[in-house]
């Protein structure tokens, strides 16, 4: 496994004198940012067919300039500088823990004040002569119209979606594990671990309908855009956790494997090098601790026996089973069902079917706290069955409108 680019590099290429500030980069970090960057570009694709199809229109809208910066504009610039100032120079003086581990030290309350002002004050004066020169263009106050095509909103989309997916990821995520928020909340909030994938899509899907709402974009059309997106951004996703050793792996496999063809990581792995550093969380389907071991003639001259844990039980590889599932079903709907579908929102209520069928199914030998009062499913297994029958209703509902629709255009 790869904790961090540091160690990818090292065993990808065989070298021992690897960069240590290469660690600042994780893995799974790496791998949700190429996440969001194709994300973009394919939605991007869509979107320009869609608005070639004309379910998308320009957005036009009347801005004053000539304008003077305001003052508000120069507030919210120098507050962003002061976080950016207050991280940055605080890592930079620290950088030791921070190339051990760097999401720690970013998600932690620590930072330098001093970093802060310089921030605040350098993003303020670029906002200020920005806008001046804005300003200079033209003789005096006047209002313009100006016209946006909606792929031109793809980046501010992505943005939306990744900050508030974070956050309903880490919202979820503590609501598995509510002793711990209410014993230290503080930390439990800014720590980098724990996520659910499925607080991220939530929490970030309302986010995006209503900008896109506010936007006068229709929803739908959108929901329908991101169908095929959304498979292969969840795809890459666990590409991440799967290299990472993150934990997002199944129950203890000790049965045989049932085809020769198949290699032994496929079945059953141990996760070497995992990015927790050992297991003690993990365990087998009866309860009982699965347990970490220490690699032999294992370590590192920066970060020791950090990451020389492995299971000491192969367990299913459930994220590789996951990113082969979505890439699969991305082909299907990207090249099979997206220009086919002509009902408005069919496409997206599909993907809601078929993504709670896998991840029900995938639940089955994973480890993840039961619920006694929902059926002993997990948090997952609830969402995914919301997710089956409000897609199924979704269908139904979506059709039938369709059909009244056309009926109407002919009568």
């Amino acid at each position: 496994m790869y904790p961090n680019l540091y160690y990818m590099v090292k065993k990808l290429t065989g070298l021992e004198n690897v960069p240590q500030f290469l660690s600042v980069i994780q893995t799974f970090g790496l791998f949700l940012a190429i996440t969001f960057i194709v994300s973009g570009i394919i939605l991007t694709i869509d979107m320009r067919r869609r608005e070639a199809l004309g379910q998308f229109k320009p957005i036009t809208k009347k801005v004053t300039v000539g304008k003077p910066p305001a003052i508000t504009d120069l507030l919210v610039n120098a507050l962003i500088g002061f976080i950016l100032g207050y991280k940055i120079l605080y890592a930079i003086q620290n950088s030791s823990a921070f190339m051990e581990s760097p999401q720690e030290v970013i998600l932690s309350t620590q930072g330098s004040v001093v970093g802060g002002i310089i921030g605040a004050l350098i993003l303020a004066a670029l906002k200020y002569f920005e806008k001046s020169k804005d300003a200079k263009k033209y003789d005096k106050v006047t209002e313009v119209t100006q016209t946006t095509m909606p792929h031109q909103l793809i980046g501010d989309i992505v943005i939306l979606a990744a900050i508030s997916g974070l956050i309903g990821a880490k919202i979820f995520a503590l609501m598995e594990t509510p002793e711990e928020f209410f014993k230290d909340p503080i930390n439990s909030l800014l720590s980098g671990s724990g996520l659910a994938i499925y607080g991220g899509l939530i929490v970030a899907f309302f986010t995006v309908f209503f900008y896109v709402r506010a936007k006068g974009l229709n929803p739908v059309h959108m929901m329908d855009a991101a169908a095929p997106i959304l498979l292969l951004g969840y795809g890459i996703g666990r590409m991440g956790c799967h290299f990472s050793g993150d934990g997002d792996w199944g129950i203890a496999n000790t049965s045989p494997k049932p085809f020769n063809w198949m290699p032994d990581w496929l079945w059953s792995y141990t996760y070497p090098n995992n990015v927790l550093g050992q297991s003690a969380d993990s365990q087998f389907a009866d309860g009982s601790p699965l347990g970490a071991a220490l690699m032999e003639n294992c370590s590192d001259p920066h970060f020791g026996t950090k990451y020389c844990y492995e299971l000491a039980q192969g367990v299913y590889p459930t994220s590789v089973y996951e990113t082969l599932i979505m890439f699969g079903l991305f082909a299907i709907f990207w090249w099979g069902l997206r220009k086919r579908i002509v009902v408005p929102g069919v496409l997206f209520f599909i993907y809601m079917i078929v993504n709670g069928l896998e991840r029900f199914w995938i639940e089955t030998f994973r480890i993840n706290m039961r619920y006694e009062n929902w059926g002993n499913l997990t948090q997952a297994q609830i969402i995914a069955t919301f997710l089956i029958v409000g897609g199924l209703l979704g269908v139904v509902v979506a059709v039938m409108r369709y059909r009244n629709k056309q009926k109407l255009k002919t009568s």
